[in-house]
């Protein structure tokens, strides 16, 4: 069963709605289209599928399991609240499984270099490892204000043979990173593959990492089907520029018993200017990065300052197809403060010994919130979208000079 007002793909202008297109230099039309053609053939090629799958398997360590958080359950006094557990992949978070994808697809266009952004770091470590298993060289753009917070990932990439190229201007941050890997893509376009890390930029980047990333969203409705003979009541995920919630998103839209919830970063508060990356929330329909979405911005259109206290989250816009879901009423979308994501970060940590990345504490904590409102009958699946490793180091050396 589909949704009323949704169709799973993008048209053939690659908007989703009234959301997404290719709003790019010209220079960048032309490899635009032949990464369409590509990824077309690629989709329809069952060989390239089984290279795809064996990875996943192999490698990575697919399926992830689900955990039923028992304690955090009884802690929340609602709602069963199960996990979707990708911090178990190789790599330690989603990102890995997207660019895997994408890098099996630059190798079969001859491609011979890759580059790519980075906020949190994650994405970085994934196509550094991508890179070193597949034997393809890897640059990383990263702002210095996210390579400061996220070290422990700058040193991972260094050690898995990537280049990590610092970004200093503008906010210094994802934003401005990705601003950087599109000007080198621009000039290298004969031997670089630009390996975007989120359902962003322009057409077909948001359809290309969806593709990849929805094995989340596959394997979690049917590990839910077999254990609980049921699709959860509530499906929640963090919302950045948005990958881990749309591979998650996509096995359930169709399903209209099931609620979908994606949480952005509220980082100090909506109400404070430049304090909060939540563009579905406070921002307003614009362009950014080669797509039309939601994008943080002034009434004149200069971009906003953002802020959260999770690196993968702070970015001004998000990906184009959130943008529709949010449009068509299909997918709800709030926001968690940084004392909140903190909170939850640790209350994980404590009742259930599992470290969640900072990305994926936003949706815990609004898990936690909403299961509270609900019978104990009800059922609440969040994707934990990565570990907290890179995250407890920092709040390790915040302690240690407290």
């Amino acid at each position: 069963m589909t949704h009323a007002l949704y169709d799973s793909g993008p048209d053939q202008r690659g908007y989703f709605g009234e959301f997404g297109g290719r709003f790019v230099p010209e220079v960048l039309v032309e490899p635009l289209r032949q990464l369409e053609a590509s990824m077309r053939e690629a989709f329809v090629d069952e060989g390239f599928w089984s290279a795809f799958r064996a990875l996943l398997r192999d490698y990575v360590g697919r399926p992830t399991p689900l955990t039923e958080a028992a304690n955090l359950t009884r802690m929340s006094g609602g709602a069963r609240i199960v996990l979707k557990r990708e911090d178990c992949n190789h790599t330690g978070a989603h990102k890995i499984v997207n660019a895997l994808g994408q890098v099996l697809l630059a190798k079969r266009m001859g491609k011979t270099r890759l580059i790519a952004e980075t906020g949190a770091g994650q994405h970085g470590v994934a196509v550094a490892t991508a890179g070193a298993l597949l034997n393809v060289p890897v640059e990383i753009f990263m702002g210095t204000d996210d390579m400061e917070r996220q070290s422990l990932n700058v040193y991972l990439m260094r050690t898995l043979g990537a280049q990590v190229r610092p970004v200093a201007g503008g906010s210094r941050t994802l934003k401005d990173a990705t601003n950087e890997a599109l000007r080198d893509w621009a000039a290298t376009l004969a031997t670089t593959a630009y390996v975007i890390g989120s359902a962003v930029g322009p057409h077909p980047y948001p359809f290309l990492v969806r593709s990849f990333v929805r094995v989340i969203g596959d394997e979690a409705r049917a590990q839910m089907l077999d254990r609980y003979g049921r699709l959860p009541d509530h499906v929640i995920a963090c919302v950045g520029g948005g990958s881990n919630a749309i591979g998650t998103f996509a096995a359930f839209i169709g399903d209209a018993s099931v609620r979908l919830w994606g949480v952005e970063a509220g980082g100090r508060g909506l109400s404070v200017p430049g304090g909060h990356a939540a563009s579905l929330n406070g921002g307003s329909v614009g362009v950014l990065h080669g797509a039309r979405t939601f994008v943080l911005q002034s009434a004149a259109g200069a971009i906003a300052e953002t802020h959260s206290i999770s690196a993968g989250l702070d970015y001004p816009a998000v990906g184009p197809e959130h943008a529709h879901l949010r449009d068509i009423g299909r997918v709800e979308y709030r926001c968690v403060r940084d004392e909140d994501a903190q909170a939850a970060f640790e209350t994980l940590a404590r009742s259930e010994g599992i470290v969640p990345a900072l990305e994926s504490a936003h949706a815990i904590a609004f898990a936690r919130e909403l299961a509270g409102r609900l019978s104990k009958e009800s059922i609440v699946l969040v994707t934990c979208s990565g570990r907290g490793d890179k995250d407890a180091l920092r709040f390790a050396s915040a302690a240690a000079t407290s």
